[in-house]
């Protein structure tokens, strides 16, 4: 089969396609690609701008049981939202993964304590931080990139007087 060539992008920034195995709408590109893995087909979801897709995932056989059934706007719209669930999905996990908070008792009350990663591309750092019940915050110091923020961790700095120490 001949692949499906995406014209180039300045050129369909606000073009919408509608092909049978290429669909450009909304901001995505579905386009229809043989399955690496096997004799089927995949469907690749690319957000405008984006260099790699955000979903990938296998795409029904046409009736002849040989070519890809051919997109069409209740399957793009669904391809549509999924691709966008899986970015948020994504931005969710990233988001944890750098910001991790966590509440302890200390002698001055309830304390939250922040970690909060920040992920330079020269010099990646992490701020710890504490605040009171009503917000204030307490004491705020730069740790390791890879400082693991834990009960007994941020305890132990809370009853240090929130030394440089975390």
């Amino acid at each position: 089969m001949n692949d499906i060539e995406i014209p180039d992008e300045d050129a369909t920034q606000d073009t919408r396609i509608q092909e049978a195995r290429l669909w450009r709408d909304d901001g995505w590109t579905a386009r229809i690609i043989k399955n690496e893995d096997d004799d089927g087909w995949a469907v690749e979801m690319t957000q405008d701008g984006q260099a790699e897709p955000a979903l990938v995932g296998p795409w029904t056989m046409g009736r002849d049981k040989k070519n890809p059934k051919p997109l069409d706007p209740p399957a793009f719209h669904t391809l549509v939202k999924t691709a966008n669930e899986v970015l948020r999905r994504h931005e969710q996990q990233l988001h944890a993964t750098l910001h991790k908070s966590l509440r302890i008792d200390a002698a001055e009350g309830r304390v939250t304590v922040k970690l909060d990663i920040v992920p330079d591309e020269d010099e990646p750092y992490a701020v710890l931080s504490a605040y009171d019940e009503s917000g204030d915050k307490l004491a705020e110091i730069r740790v390791p990139p890879n400082y693991k923020l834990s009960v007994q961790r941020a305890s132990d700095w809370a009853a240090g007087g929130f030394g440089r120490d975390g």
